[in-house]
This record gives structure tokens, sequence and C-alpha cells, in this order.
């Protein structure tokens, strides 16, 4: 009994710690921007806030889900925006086995460990190294051992930079200190091209560069399994709308997507999505070998920024990504990070209009 107070004093001091240092950071809100095309973003979770491009007529529009205050952001449990780790997606059974030692982990998914647990880098206050305004950001983040139930520690760094006239490119590395540890960063931004408040998003046209997906189970963990999309309402490997085969989905789209590349540190062509009222058309590029893809099934009257409402597929997720749960399948991918080795996570997003 003993044991077990002392241990519940040591994770009550861990979280007063943590919290702590957040407090003697300063949330602010950061402006990039070119011309007609801007980006907000919030060193709370490194999170991207608002995204202004323009439609087919020159017309701009956020096309980004979010609130508008940040008490929304640190109440959010659906990550609007967010920077998501120090694992992302799903661990099953909230804990996993590394050099012969089992780590438990938070979980805050029913009995599963969901993007990082119940207080991952979404979560945190994050420093901020620079900020040019037509130019950059980079947010920091030292994360330390035993967060969330992670081994060793890891200093993470992200930089938002605008690249050309309509193009965002987000870079993100971490580097272990001193113990190997999983290591999943992702980029949990909602997209709406006809604007944040226009509605749904099922007659968006997606295109996604993947030929097989990671199967799950009826928790979203996967099975193992790596099967092909051919013949499955999963097939957008030719460009359709959202809504072609969806309602044949028991829980819509949710799923992580293998992709067809052949090198990790290659950026390759990973998705496309058009709405055909605005004209606006994104194309996501990235350095990962997976991609999950995800149309809002949570949302549910969801009060959002500007007096929006968002319902169910208000907007699309496109994580780039690792497999999830690839800590728990010696067949996937690995995710461990040694010290000395670095992470990297590039995404590109390029806009255009016609």
């Amino acid at each position: 009994m003993t044991k077990i107070v002392l241990l519940l004093c040591f994770l009550l001091g861990l979280l007063l710690l943590a919290q702590a240092r957040d407090h003697h950071r300063k949330i602010e809100f950061y402006e990039l921007g070119r011309g007609d095309f801007k980006l907000n973003l919030t060193n709370y979770g490194a999170t991207i806030v608002s995204l202004a491009t323009p439609d087919k007529h020159g017309k701009p529009a956020d096309v980004v889900l979010g609130y508008d205050s940040i008490d929304s952001y640190k109440n959010d449990k659906i990550y609007f925006g967010a920077l998501i780790g120090r694992v992302a997606n799903r661990i099953g059974e909230a804990k996993f086995t590394l050099d012969g030692k089992t780590y438990n982990l938070p979980a805050n998914d029913h009995g599963n460990t969901l993007h990082g647990g119940s207080r991952g880098f979404s979560d945190v206050v994050w420093s901020v190294e620079s900020h040019k305004k037509h130019s950059h950001v980079t947010f920091t983040y030292d994360s330390y051992d035993n967060e969330q139930g992670f081994p060793g520690k890891l200093k993470v760094e992200v930089t938002y930079m605008l690249i050309g006239a309509h193009e965002l490119a987000v870079k993100i590395i971490a580097k272990p200190v001193d113990k190997a540890t999983p290591v999943n960063l992702a980029q949990h931004t909602y997209w709406n091209l006809g604007g944040h408040n226009s509605g749904d998003i099922l007659s968006h046209i997606v295109q996604i560069f993947g030929s097989h997906i990671t199967p799950v189970d009826k928790l979203l963990i996967p099975t193992g399994d790596i099967i092909s999309v051919k013949g499955t309402p999963y097939d957008f490997l030719e460009p359709k709308k959202v809504a072609t085969y969806i309602h044949e989905l028991p829980d819509l789209y949710d799923m992580n997507y293998v992709l067809d590349k052949s090198f990790q540190k290659h950026l390759s062509k990973v998705a496309v999505v058009r709405d055909p009222v605005s004209g606006r058309k994104m194309e996501l590029w990235s350095n990962q070998l997976g991609l999950q893809f995800y149309t809002s099934g949570q949302l549910n009257a969801t009060e959002g920024k500007d007096g929006a409402i968002y319902h169910k597929f208000a907007g699309i997720a496109l994580e780039t990504q690792g497999f999830p749960d690839s800590v728990n399948h010696p067949y996937f991918p690995t995710q461990i990070v040694k010290p000395g080795e670095t992470y990297e996570h590039i995404m590109l997003y390029r806009f255009t209009a016609n």
C-alpha cells in the first residue's frame, strides 16, 4: 500500500511540475502571411488556428476548423489544428514493451492510448524559437522522461514556413536525449476547402496515393494485417467524392493508408483534395509512410470560431504519420528512435484555385 501511495505522489508531482513549467510560458498567437495567403498559429499545442487562401474568384476564406479562444483549445477533445505526440494515433491496451521493459500509458480512449495520452503535446505550451511574419515560426518543446509514461527525454522542434505564394511547409524534428523511445508526430488540422463554416465536405473530391490500408478492430486498433483497397469503399486511387461510399462504412472514414512510396526520406505526393464549388485545391506531400484519413465523425454541434457550429463531416483531417500501434506490431515500420538518431517529418501543403 505504501508503494502505491508513493507512486501516486510521484505521478502527481510530475503533473504539477509540468503545469508549473507551462505556467511560466505565455500563450500567444502568431501570424504568417504573404499577400492573400495568411496563417495564424498559437504556441498552445503548436496549433494551426486559421489559414486563409483565395477561391477561383480570388476571394480568400479561412479553410481551417477551430475556436475563437485559448480556453476552448484547452478544453478541446477533437485536436483541432494541433501538433500531436509523443506518439500520434492509437496504442493498443495503453502499453508497449521496449528492450524487455513494459511501459504503461494513460488509457484515454476505451482502454487504449490516443494521441500521446491524456496530456500529449497538443496540451502543452511550446516555446517560440523564432518568428518572422513573412517567413516562418518555430516552436520547441522539451518532453521529460516518463511524460505520459514514455521513456526518456525528447527534444522536439516544429517549423511552419511559407514557401512561394500559396504553399505551407511543416518540418518536425525530434531527438531523444538519453533513452530509446517511440516517436510518431502528426499535424491534426481539419480542412474544409469551401471555408471552415461552409457546411460539410461530402462533395469534396479526394485522391489518396495509397493502395493499401491497415484494417482495425472495433476499437480502431490495427489488426496487424495490410490489405488492398481495391474493391472496397477505401479506394481513392482515382479521385472521387467523399460521399461516394461513406455510408457503406459503419464508422465513416478513420483509417490509416499505406502510402505508395519507396523511400521515407523523399517527399512524395500523398493526397489531393478539391472543392468543386470554390475551386480550391490542396495537394499534400510528405516523407512519411502512412496517412490517417478522417472525416470528422465525432463532431456533433461543436461550437467553433466566428459563431460556426461544426456538425459531422464538417472537415477532413489528413494526418501523415507512422502506422498506428506500430510499437505492438513488429512487422510494421518501427517508430523507435535512439539517442544520436533524428526523427524528421516533413509536410508540404500546396493551395491553388481554378
